[in-house]
């Protein structure tokens, strides 16, 4: 199938007959970063909090689900069942990883996830290619820069053990954002590799411990502007940071219930949860922070001091420090708390505790995750039991991320919802964003790296043939993350539901038909870079479709069928579906001469193509 002009130019008309039965979408506006990013003033329509949000009084659709504690599903009844935990909680499942599940139930699957370490961190194997790099050609002439980074993910997405906490940590990068899109970040891919790797660390530790990582990380400061920040006398501390702690990592604009919902005052609209003031004071808190590093140069002279690209000190890649010169003093007050100045590390504590301790962190985070996770529309009674699980493991301690993680991955909302008609659960389930798109292909398959290094470049460009993703790990567009976590199509039948659709933000006629190409050219020659002569059409990372082609016959063609249905849809393939992909799988008639090998092929590569392209496999509960 690989060159074969006949089969591309099928696979391009079904693909074509695809799309004109999926619809148009409205492409959301992203705001691009140079310089430090923006800060909104406003929540946009559909966010949490905002009127008429999902779960908001009165709001259209909202699940009458009882709250309080619930008994968490720890098993799974059938394959189907384990493969669409997988799509939660990790970068795809395989045959594999389903096994794995059925064996050890859920509950299982996530202890022995919680104890798996990531072998290779991302700033390692930054480390280990500048070194090869710098090798060849002729030593000191290559050099490791962000292409290194999207290896490092695309290795451990596709073939790490960790997956857990591989995904908890993307989920996290679109949280807690920053950018190689941004002017100030885009020089020091390594200290992105180091900041992934924060939060990778942190995906089953304290919350608390995460926010203060996240504050002190250098990649942080510079994105968001609170490196070098000066609290002098006289002095305006910049405010970019203080904002955005607030805003996007902790506690969002609006006073939250428990459940998600916002508090309304008597005029039934909601209550903001900071003013300026507020922001004005806890950035004080922020001042006095600058590079770190392990050198002998720790004076004053290096606050305002820019770090270098691979220095020996290694500032890109370690917490900032304090320089007790440039932090201001006295008090600083902000949200019904006051916290002494003059003493750095003892006034960020203050402040921070003062946010981890916030009644809005449990369900703002809460939602934030359950919709990285598993649905862009949960009921305010799954996070209420998501924030209930934030405020309290069960042994009194707050913040924990597993505890957070079990209730998200294990409440029947999450595990029950695909198995029951109940009209309240008709909006359940999200949109794939395009990386779980392209990474749940791949590990269905079970693709392996040629090179061994997962050789795959940025996928910004929505319009690529081959490269089509419209997205890249560490390059959102703004602090935003690529989507906002209360987007909806405007005019759609989404908004008019008052539900979100996040993913849908990227939607546009370019990413449809760049997607249909970029899934098409991998199924046919594999993803990523191109193989050096005489393969070069042959991408780096390439999938195996041994144990589908020895189904693929006459006689078998449906179980491979279905086997492709169980990898890619969770079992979820609707009966047209599967009527559809069949006929087409049979239109490829099987010689009986040695040619029999390709053309069982191409039926696979079509039944994966159709499946991919297939709305339960874009859009899944």
């Amino acid at each position: 199938m690989p060159g074969s002009r006949a089969t591309r130019f099928a696979l391009t008309a079904i693909c074509m007959a695809v799309l004109s039965a999926c619809g148009g979408g409205g492409e959301g506006g992203s705001s691009s970063t140079s310089g430090a990013p923006p800060s909104a003033s406003t929540p946009e329509a559909g966010a949490p909090g905002a009127p008429g949000a999902p779960g908001a009084p009165g709001a259209p659709g909202v699940p009458d689900v009882p709250g309080g504690s619930v008994a968490l599903v720890t098993k799974p009844q059938t394959k189907g069942d384990s493969a669409r935990f997988l799509t939660h909680a990790s970068f795809g499942p395989n045959a594999a990883e389903i096994d794995r599940v059925m064996a050890t139930g859920y509950d299982g699957w996530l202890e022995e996830q919680f104890t798996r370490q990531q072998p290779l961190t991302h700033e390692q194997y930054f480390r280990n290619e500048h070194a090869r790099l710098q090798a060849i050609p002729a030593p000191g002439t290559g050099s490791a820069n962000d292409a290194q980074l999207y290896q490092s993910f695309w290795r451990n997405a596709l073939a790490g053990e960790d997956q857990l906490g591989q995904r908890v940590a993307f989920a996290l990068s679109q949280i807690f954002v920053i950018s190689l899109a941004d002017a100030n970040v885009q020089n020091h891919p390594r200290g992105v590799a180091s900041y992934l790797d924060l939060l990778r660390r942190n995906a089953f530790g304290n919350f608390r411990t995460l926010l203060e990582d996240v504050s002190l990380h250098p990649m942080m400061g510079l994105y968001l502007s609170h490196i070098r920040n000066q609290g002098q006398a006289g002095r305006v501390p910049d405010e970019n940071y203080a904002r955005e702690v607030m805003q996007l990592f902790t506690i969002g604009l609006h006073e939250l219930n428990p459940d998600g919902t916002p508090k309304l005052n008597a005029q039934g609209t909601p209550v903001e949860t900071y003013d300026n003031e507020d922001v004005t004071g806890i950035a004080k808190v922020f001042t006095g922070w600058s590079w770190g590093g392990g050198g002998t140069n720790v004076s004053s002279g290096r606050f305002g001091a820019s770090p270098g690209t691979m220095d020996a000190e290694n500032r890109d890649v370690t917490a900032m420090k304090i320089y007790p010169a440039f932090h201001a003093s006295g008090t600083a007050t902000f949200l019904n708390t006051s916290c002494a100045l003059g003493n750095g590390p003892a006034s960020l504590k203050c402040g921070l505790d003062a946010l981890f301790n916030h009644p809005n962190v449990g369900p703002f985070i809460g939602r934030q995750l359950i919709q990285r996770l598993v649905t862009s529309n949960p009921s305010p009674a799954y996070v209420a039991r998501v924030a209930a699980a934030f405020g309290d493991n069960g042994a009194g301690v707050r913040g924990d991320m597993k505890a957070v993680l079990r209730a998200i991955l294990l409440d029947p909302e999450a595990r029950l919802v695909a198995a029951t008609s109940d009209p309240r659960w008709t909006t359940a389930g999200k949109a794939r964003e395009p990386i779980l798109r392209m990474s749940a292909m791949l590990r269905a398959f079970d693709a392996t790296s040629v090179n061994g290094r997962f050789d795959i470049p940025s996928t910004d460009n929505p319009g690529s043939n081959d490269l089509g993703l419209g997205q890249t790990v560490m390059r959102s567009p703004s602090v935003f993350n690529f989507w906002r976590p209360g987007y909806a199509p405007p005019g759609s039948e989404i908004a008019v539901a008052g539900k979100v659709a996040p993913e849908l933000q990227g939607l546009s006629e370019t990413s449809v038909v760049g997607y249909i190409n970029t899934m098409q050219a991998a199924i046919l020659n594999g993803f990523g870079r191109s193989q050096p002569a005489p393969q070069n059409a042959l991408r780096d990372v390439v999938m195996n479709f041994a144990d589908e082609v020895a189904l693929a016959d006459d006689t078998n063609y449906k179980a491979m069928v279905e086997r492709v249905n169980l990898l890619l849809l969770n079992g979820s393939m609707t009966n047209d579906t599967r009527r559809r992909i069949e006929d087409a799988v049979r239109s490829i008639p099987i010689p009986l001469l040695a040619s029999s090998a390709t053309a069982r092929e191409n039926r696979v590569r079509l039944a994966v193509f159709l499946a991919v392209a297939s709305p339960e496999f874009i859009a899944h509960k």
